[in-house]
């Protein structure tokens, strides 16, 4: 008689986290059910066989049972940064489109204690806060003119539609200090590099971060976190490399660049495809069959692949066989929407001045740019001269609205998914004109599979931008 099927938790509410991975983990030499294992553990013994396999013989995946949900509270959108630079997390944090900062909302770097420019960084902060406080309610009577309550709309949802929409264009004005709430869900083998990197980081506030966050994941895992430290080979691989940097002296104007892709993405992904379901095929011969197709058929097969999709689901994983690099400057603002789709690889440049900042069209139009630019620009100032103390507090007090570049890879699969959640209608508009030209430059060399890109057909990025910026990079 065969044995019956059991699927059913270890919960968290009875064991420890520690306890749950080691139970996982002698599954592979153990023939007992998952909660007779369990039952025989205690957190001294599991912390025993973590300090024996774990520490001792690197057998590191044990420790991604172990996850640990952590409430953050309070820390600058700029350590963020760090705290969110982990592929392997979850996290959500307090929003710049639905929430509304109070004027004292930012923090004081510790680095600037005693310093010259204290005095100048808290003045400037009090500037950025207080013309984003005062220019909410203007972009809110513009919003209110220019797109009306509608007929079918209730004066409670026109409220909810018109506070929105100006926080979003005012967030602009919000500092990298700007402090936030971030929840985050990871396993104790991300977590542990995680806290290296934030022990690691030129940031006083992110060190202390870090340490803070290592007493508290240890009280809860303290096997699989004892040995987070920083880590000297972050450091000196920092200092090497930026001393290598600075001697680079050409710049790009360019705001957007495809820079690489795979030449021939699409018969490479339908080959993929065939491979999976042609028994006794090698992939050579599937990808030769393809070839052999004309363009029509290519069509044809597409077309019969992805016209069932419904709006949620998924293209299929042989999509990921299509890779694309692109370089792209896009603001502060928008950066920290991107920085959210992790399964890419992407390298940002410091957070500085020196692109210039975008200006929203509701700030012109509303009668808020003078102010609003004043206020940018005395930021751009003081960054220059906090910069030449210190590059890394320089970032502190830049903007939303400051531009940035950025440098990723992404697959086909990976575009449609952003394509989809930044293009939509109610995604904010400094991403979804990035993801309008994302999606064209893939429509141009994929023109086959680009076509079913999930993106509303009725808008271009040009139309974004003209509507909602009245320049992207002023100084």
């Amino acid at each position: 008689m065969s044995k019956p099927r059991r699927i059913y938790l270890l919960s968290p509410k009875v064991l420890s986290p520690e306890t749950i991975a080691v139970a996982f983990a002698k599954t592979s030499r153990s023939p007992k059910p998952f909660d007779e294992i369990a039952a025989e553990l205690t957190d001294e013994r599991s912390a025993e066989f973590n300090e024996k396999w774990v520490v001792g013989y690197g057998h590191a995946s044990v420790a991604e049972h172990a996850v640990l949900h952590l409430a953050m509270e309070n820390v600058s959108r700029l350590a963020i940064e760090t705290i969110e630079g982990n592929r392997l997390g979850s996290y959500t944090e307090k929003s710049t489109r639905y929430q509304q900062w109070d004027t004292d909302a930012y923090y004081f770097p510790a680095e600037l204690q005693e310093n010259d420019l204290a005095d100048e960084f808290k003045s400037c902060c009090d500037h950025l806060f207080s013309t984003y406080r005062e220019s909410i309610p203007k972009v809110e009577a513009w919003i209110r003119t220019t797109q009306p309550q509608r007929a079918d709309e209730t004066l409670k949802a026109f409220s909810r539609r018109v506070k929105p929409a100006a926080v979003d264009i005012c967030r602009f004005l919000l500092p990298a200090a700007a402090l936030a709430n971030v929840g985050v869900t990871m396993n104790a083998r991300t977590l542990e590099y995680a806290i290296c990197k934030m022990l690691s980081s030129p940031l006083d506030e992110v060190r202390v971060i870090g340490e803070k966050l290592r007493n508290v994941c240890q009280s809860e895992t303290p096997t699989l976190i004892k040995y987070a430290a920083c880590n000297d080979y972050m450091i000196s691989t920092r200092e090497m490399l930026g001393g290598y940097a600075s001697g680079i002296s050409l710049e790009s104007n360019d705001d957007f660049r495809m820079l690489s892709w795979d030449q021939n993405g699409e018969d490479q992904i339908l080959a993929a495809l065939l491979f999976r379901f042609a028994r006794n095929k090698a992939y050579g011969a599937c990808f030769d069959f393809v070839c052999t197709l004309s363009d029509a058929e290519k069509e044809r097969f597409i077309a019969e692949l992805m016209g069932p999709r419904d709006t949620f689901d998924q293209p299929l994983r042989e999509f990921e066989y299509a890779q694309m690099t692109f370089e792209v400057m896009m603001d502060q603002g928008a950066y920290f929407e991107f920085k959210r789709h992790r399964m890419m690889t992407q390298t940002v440049k410091p957070l500085t001045p020196h692109l210039g900042f975008a200006v929203p069209r509701g700030i012109t139009e509303s009668g808020c740019e003078e102010a609003y630019i004043e206020a940018m620009r005395d930021a751009a100032k003081l960054s220059v001269r906090l910069a030449e103390q210190n590059p890394d507090v320089a970032s502190y007090i830049i903007p939303n609205g400051f531009n940035r570049r950025v440098l990723f890879s992404m697959n086909l699969r990976q575009a449609f998914h952003f394509c989809r959640l930044r293009a939509a209608q109610n995604a904010h508009f400094s991403i979804r004109r990035i993801a309008y030209r994302i999606a064209e430059s893939i429509q141009q060399i994929y023109p086959k599979l680009g076509h079913y890109l999930d993106i509303p057909s009725s808008e271009t990025w040009q139309g974004i931008e003209n509507r909602h910026f009245s320049t992207i990079a002023t100084r």
